[in-house]
């Protein structure tokens, strides 16, 4: 071997670097998945806060009157507990949300709050509204945390008088204005016998024959004043008057059922329902906004309560036992129609309720405070066109009415129905 001999060294190396790459991507991958799990729990945290939108919590109301109202209220207990707070009474949101969805699962699982709901409300199952999607359920808590939120009106007697303060005020001015025309009454009476009185005096000092001086001294009594052809004359027309005017009234009354309080077969209170519950009047009478009548409720609206509540306030289990017989033996109850328009009229709900925005109470008046429903306007032509000529035309969110009121504000008068056509016949006689 000699010295200029090359020899190449062999260098052993171990295979790290494949082993190190795999350890950089492991770690990578790790730090990915740690990424994509902290983003989804922040996201998630975030998808289930209560938002605070208007648009949120318009639409949260919407469908709080249409599912929750029946039976639960924001800041009294009803049906169902007071929903104000609910977000911080509950486990968590997606308990809130499972529980809405289907309350006999979560019931069912043996979850600690439920069960101790399910225990105090007499056993009672919420229905399962799995209709609604996650996003409805926390705009319906929106809309509950805005009204549990806001601050409720002084007590009667602080801040604004109330009505009844006001209308005892007018009437104690009313009472003094008739005591006072009656005092200015008896003055006139009094300063009539004076003149008389002095007349007779004056009288007295002329020069009158004996027949004259009788007729001034004659003495006034009840029956020359009955006999006189002045009184006989004034209550022969108050008679005639009063006659004519009780038979115009009885004509004008034909038709007129105002007043009209049939019994029905069953017991319903609306006092209870409508104003002791708060239950919306479109949930039972679903009609209201979708075509010409607002429909009397069928027995399933009935059992959508009456399956768990079995027992009524005033009545016990008497009344509630013939909604459930009825249901149980597929019969519809025979309930007395009380509001009747002639055949000739036309009257659509939707349009007053959807376009016009008129309350119920305004045409069926306080109904929230009555047990037995009557029929409280007149219902009758001269009372719809006199409506129609006093109420303003409400054109909010409907751009051709939107138009027609800002001309009419232009020239300072506002937009009556009347002046789009609410009094001409073809619109409500067919």
């Amino acid at each position: 071997m000699t010295s200029d001999s090359r020899f190449v060294p062999l260098v052993l190396k171990t295979d790290t670097e494949p082993l190190m790459n795999k350890n950089l991507i492991a770690s990578a991958c790790k730090f990915i998945s740690l990424v994509f799990v902290f983003a989804f729990i922040s996201f998630a945290s975030h998808a289930q806060e209560i938002p605070t939108e208007p648009t949120a919590i318009q639409a949260g109301e919407t469908l709080f009157n249409a599912n929750c109202k029946a039976c639960h209220a924001v800041k009294r207990k009803l049906v169902g507990p007071a929903l104000a707070g609910v977000e911080s009474r509950a486990p968590s949101m997606q308990w809130i949300i499972d529980f809405v969805h289907n309350s006999a699962r979560v019931i069912a699982s043996g979850d600690e709050y439920a069960v101790k709901l399910y225990n105090e409300y007499n056993k009672t199952q919420m229905t399962a509204f799995t209709s609604l999607k996650d996003e409805d359920i926390m705009n319906i808590l929106a809309y509950v945390k805005a009204e549990a939120e806001k601050v409720e009106a002084p007590p009667p007697g602080q801040g604004t008088p109330t009505t009844a303060q006001t209308d005892a005020v007018s009437s104690q001015y009313l009472n003094v204005i008739l005591v006072g025309l009656v005092v200015i009454l008896l003055l006139l009476l009094i300063i009539l016998g004076l003149l008389v009185s002095a007349l007779k005096r004056f009288l007295d000092q002329k020069e009158l024959s004996e027949e004259e001086k009788e007729i001034i001294h004659s003495p006034i009594t009840v029956a020359s004043v009955t006999r006189s052809p002045g009184f006989i004359f004034l209550v022969v027309f108050l008679v005639a008057a009063l006659g004519f005017k009780a038979v115009i009234n009885s004509l004008f009354s034909i038709g007129v059922q105002q007043g009209y309080a049939p019994k029905q077969p069953i017991a319903f209170s609306h006092k209870i329902h409508a104003g002791q519950y708060e239950i919306d009047c479109k949930y039972c009478h679903v009609g209201v906004t979708k075509g010409k009548n607002a429909t009397i409720p069928s027995v399933n609206i009935c059992m959508n309560c009456h399956n768990q509540i079995k027992q009524g306030t005033l009545t016990g289990e008497g009344e509630i036992s013939k909604i459930v017989s009825a249901f149980e033996n597929n019969r519809p109850i025979e309930w007395v129609r009380i509001h009747n328009l002639p055949d000739l009229a036309y009257f659509n709900h939707a349009q007053h309720v959807n376009v016009g925005g008129v309350e119920c109470q305004t045409c069926h008046g306080p109904i929230e405070t009555m047990d037995v429903v009557q029929q409280h306007a007149l219902l009758t032509m001269g009372w719809c066109i006199d409506c129609h000529r006093k109420t303003d035309v409400k054109g909010s969110g409907n751009p051709y009415y939107e138009k027609l009121i800002e001309f009419h504000k232009k020239g300072k008068v506002p937009l009556k129905v009347e002046e789009i056509g609410g009094l001409e016949c073809s619109k409500c006689h067919y």
